[in-house]
C-alpha cells in the first residue's frame, strides 16, 4: 500500500520548499543590505547563500533541485541579457569580441598549465587547471551590467560576445583535459567536430532566427495557445539552451542566442514586461547557489590560503591584461579596462570544471578548493571593480 510513505513524500517535499525559501530570502536580504549600501547586489545574494549554506549556518545543502533552479537561473539572466542585445549590435563589435575572447581563453590557458607543472602536478591537472583559467562566466558579469545600467554600451557588447568565444574555446579546452584524464590522449576528430558543430549552431540560430524575426515579428503571437508572447519565448528559450547543453555548448549560450531572436520582436510587443518576473525570480538562485558551494573549511590552512591568493592574481591578470590589449584599439584605454574586468569572473564554470577533475581523479581535494575560491573571489570583486570603473569615466578631452 502506497500510504505509508505519503509523510515521508510530503516530508520531502517540505525540506525542498524549505530549502527554496531559505535561499531566495537569504539572497535578497543579502540583495538589499548591499543595494542600500551601494555596492553590488550580486555580492549580497552570493554572501547570503555563503550565509545559510553548509560554510556557516548549515541550514542549506546542494541539492538536486537547488541545482535546477540555479540553472534555470543563469538560463533566464541570459535570455534577459540576450533580449537586451540586438544582432546588430553584437555585429558592431564583432572583431573585437573575437579577439578579446581568443586572447582571454588561450593566454589564462597556457598560464595554467605552466602554474601545475610548476607546481609539480601531472600533465592532466596542469590542463584542468587550465582550463578551469580559461573559462569565463558570462553570468556574473551580464549581471552586473544590468545593475549599473551599462549593458547597452559598447564595452558591454563586447564582453557579451567575447564571453560567447571564450566559452566555445574553453569547452573544447575542456573537452582536451577529459580526454586526457580518461586516456592520456586527446582525440583530434572529435575536437574538430564539436568545433564544427558551434559554429553551425552559432549561425544558423544568431543569423537565420533574427531575420527569420525580423521579417515576422508578430510570429510569437500566432499559436493559438499564445495568449502572450511570453510562452513562445520561454519555449523557444528553453529550446535553444537544451539544444545548445545537447551539442556540448553551455545552456547559458543557447538561452542568450533566443534572447537575441526574440529581441527582435520588442517593437511590436510587451515582451520585456512578460520575461521580467522570470528575470527578478530564477537568477537570484543562481547566485546564492555559488556562495552555498564555497566550502570554508577547506581554505583555513596556511598553504592552502597562499596558493589560493597565487592561483587567484594570476586568473585575474591573465584575463584582464589580454583582454584589454585586444580591447583597446578599438575602445579606447577606459572601455577596455571595463572589458578586462568583465572578463575576470570564473563563477560558475570554474567551479564545474574543478568539479569534472574531481570527479576524473585528477584534482586533489585542496587544489579543489583552491580552484573554487578563485572561482568565489574572482566573481566578488569583479563587481565591486566594474562599480569603481563606471562611477568614474575619464574626464572629456
Amino acid at each position: 500500500m502506497p500510504l505509508p510513505d505519503l509523510p515521508l513524500a510530503a516530508s520531502s517535499t517540505g525540506d525542498v520548499l524549505t530549502d527554496l525559501f531559505l535561499v531566495l530570502v537569504a539572497a535578497k536580504l543579502g540583495d538589499e543590505v548591499f543595494k542600500r549600501i551601494g555596492q553590488p547586489a550580486i555580492v549580497g545574494e552570493i554572501l547570503g547563500g555563503l550565509l545559510v549554506g553548509p560554510s556557516v549556518l548549515g541550514w542549506v545543502e546542494v541539492g538536486e533541485v537547488l541545482e535546477v533552479f540555479a540553472e534555470l537561473g543563469v538560463v533566464f539572466l541570459l535570455f534577459w541579457v540576450g533580449l537586451e542585445t540586438k544582432l546588430s549590435e553584437m555585429k558592431a563589435v564583432g572583431p573585437t569580441a573575437v579577439g578579446v575572447g581568443i586572447g582571454g581563453a588561450v593566454i589564462p590557458f597556457g598560464v595554467g598549465i605552466a602554474s601545475g607543472l610548476a607546481l609539480g602536478e601531472s600533465t592532466e591537472t596542469a590542463v584542468f587547471l587550465g582550463a578551469a583559467l580559461a573559462a569565463t562566466s558570462a553570468g556574473i558579469t551580464s549581471a552586473t551590467f544590468l545593475d549599473l545600467g551599462i549593458n547597452r554600451t559598447r564595452a558591454a557588447r563586447s564582453v557579451l560576445g567575447a564571453a560567447v568565444v571564450d566559452d566555445i574555446i574553453a569547452l573544447l579546452l575542456l573537452s582536451v583535459a577529459v580526454g586526457m584524464a580518461a586516456t592520456g590522449g586527446v582525440d583530434a576528430g572529435e575536437i574538430a567536430l564539436s568545433l564544427g558543430i558551434s559554429v553551425v549552431f552559432l549561425t544558423f540560430f544568431a543569423l537565420g532566427g533574427s531575420q527569420l524575426l525580423q521579417r515576422r515579428p508578430r510570429l510569437l503571437h500566432e499559436p493559438h495557445f499564445s495568449e502572450s508572447p511570453l510562452l513562445p519565448a520561454v519555449i523557444l528559450c528553453l529550446g535553444l539552451a537544451a539544444f545548445a547543453a545537447g551539442i556540448g555548448l553551455a545552456a547559458l549560450i543557447g538561452a542568450f542566442l533566443a534572447g537575441m531572436i526574440v529581441a527582435e520582436t520588442k517593437d511590436q510587443s510587451s515582451i520585456e514586461e512578460e520575461v521580467e518576473p522570470l528575470y527578478a525570480f530564477f537568477p537570484p538562485f543562481f547566485f546564492a547557489f555559488i556562495g552555498i558551494e564555497l566550502e570554508l573549511d577547506a581554505l583555513i590552512d596556511g598553504e592552502t590560503l597562499a596558493l589560493l591568493a597565487g592561483i587567484t592574481v594570476l586568473a585575474i591578470a591573465a584575463k584582464l591584461i589580454p583582454s584589454y590589449l585586444a580591447a583597446r584599439p578599438a575602445l579606447g584605454a577606459h572601455e577596455a579596462s571595463i572589458v578586462g574586468v568583465g572578463m575576470t569572473p570564473r563563477g560558475e564554470v570554474g567551479i564545474v570544471v574543478a568539479s569534472i577533475g574531481a570527479t576524473e581523479g585528477v584534482v586533489d581535494a585542496q587544489l579543489f578548493a583552491v580552484v573554487v575560491g578563485m572561482s568565489i573571489l574572482t566573481t566578488i570583486l569583479a563587481p565591486f571593480a566594474l562599480r569603481k570603473l563606471t562611477s568614474n569615466p575619464p574626464a572629456p578631452p
